[in-house]
């Protein structure tokens, strides 16, 4: 067995090694960092609501009239009005019988997935989901089968097989509405009705659609009005909303077992009234008119960089060192856009991964867009 020193010469060697590097300044579209001013292109923030007057206004009275902390799990004594009021609002903006939220989109995910599932069932992951998918399937017990990125063929092989076989199984199909890595959508439709066909259920994770997609914001399941016929719509109140905690939203029947079985809601204390009080307030700039003219806007900075309609925007350069020198030069240029390796992402597919805010300006846009011509030069 190696030792920590070992295994972190590894990684060193490897191009793998990572340490905290923390910002002197508040995050922005422009930080500090380490006495440098950088426009930040590595955040989630892609509303701007981070350093919104009206969302740190709605935290700090959550604090005055509820104060800094729920000093126990949801169970116990800790659900505040604000948590209640937060679970109503999400369930009416994502056109469900209720919701549920936790402490992080991770929390949910570990959570959700082995209360909904155990050792008899089988879970079916997009290769590229979020890591907190690929854990919460394992913790599971269940049956894990992948397949290929957005391979609807695969998919529906594998759900063949699994009814063929275990034809009382409970079979849940999970996958991302937009890529976190690589800024595209999934076939959401034709999953939607591959679930239906062969009566499994469907968790979409729309953690970076929400606030991003859809007419009031509410993420790719709202755009392409399939709301109702997706069982689990997922997501978190840490990137565009720009707070942080995880949600579920489902039927009732759903969130009631949940609030039973969710092993990360029921052992957690709950997360700061306080939190729960300024994402109500973020829910509803996210879908109201300034939320509409800021995604405008966000579509905007993203049509000037990509031909994408997401703002994650990856350039993949293959290797860990061609990635870490390209982020260097454009830190030194004036740029914060990190570098993206393995477990991250596969293994010789390193990249940047540049992420647009409605916040950011055409001007710097463009002068990122000259910095990365440089860069291939």
């Amino acid at each position: 067995m190696s030792s920590p020193a070992e295994s972190l010469r590894q990684l060193a060697a490897e191009g793998l090694l990572r340490g905290l590097r923390p910002l002197d300044s508040p995050t922005g579209t422009q930080v500090s960092r380490e006495g440098r001013t950088l426009w930040n292109f590595a955040s989630n923030d892609y509303l701007g609501l981070a350093g919104h007057p009206e969302i740190k206004a709605a935290l700090i009275e959550g604090v005055q009239r509820f104060g800094a902390g729920s000093a126990a799990s949801r169970l116990v004594c800790g659900t505040l009005p604000p948590h209640r009021l937060l679970e109503e609002a999400l369930a009416e903006a994502k056109q469900t019988e209720a919701a549920i939220t936790f402490s992080s989109g991770f929390a949910t995910a570990l959570g959700v997935i082995p209360a909904v599932v155990g050792k008899s069932d089988f879970v079916i992951l997009d290769k590229l989901s979020h890591a907190c998918l690929v854990d919460a399937a394992r913790l599971s017990g269940a049956t894990l089968r992948v397949f290929p990125h957005n391979d609807l063929g695969k998919l529906e092989r594998l759900l063949i097989s699994i009814r063929a076989k275990h034809s009382n199984a409970r079979i849940l199909v999970a996958t991302e509405s937009i890529f976190s890595m690589d800024g595209d959508l999934c076939p959401l439709r034709e999953i939607v009705e591959l679930a239906e066909n062969y009566e499994a259920l469907l968790l979409l994770d729309e953690a970076h659609a929400f606030g991003v997609l859809g007419g009031n914001g509410m993420g790719l399941a709202e755009q392409e009005n399939l709301q109702q016929r997706v069982t689990f719509q997922m997501g978190t109140l840490s990137k565009a909303a720009g707070l942080s905690g995880g949600y579920l939203a489902a039927s009732r029947d759903w969130i009631d077992l949940l609030t039973n079985r969710a092993r990360s809601f029921i052992y957690s204390t709950a997360p700061p009234p306080a939190l729960a009080h300024a994402a109500i307030a973020s829910i509803a700039l996210i879908r109201s008119d300034e939320g509409k003219i800021l995604r405008k806007t966000l579509q905007q900075n993203i049509a000037r960089l990509s031909t994408k309609l997401t703002p994650i925007i990856p350039k993949v350069l293959g290797s860990n060192e061609v990635s870490l020198f390209a982020s260097t030069a454009l830190e030194q240029a004036g740029f914060l856009v990190p570098a993206i390796r393995y477990p991250t992402v596969p293994r010789g597919t390193a990249r940047l991964r540049i992420s647009l805010s409605a916040a950011h300006s055409m001007e710097t846009i463009d002068s990122l867009a000259v910095s990365l011509d440089k860069l291939s030069d």
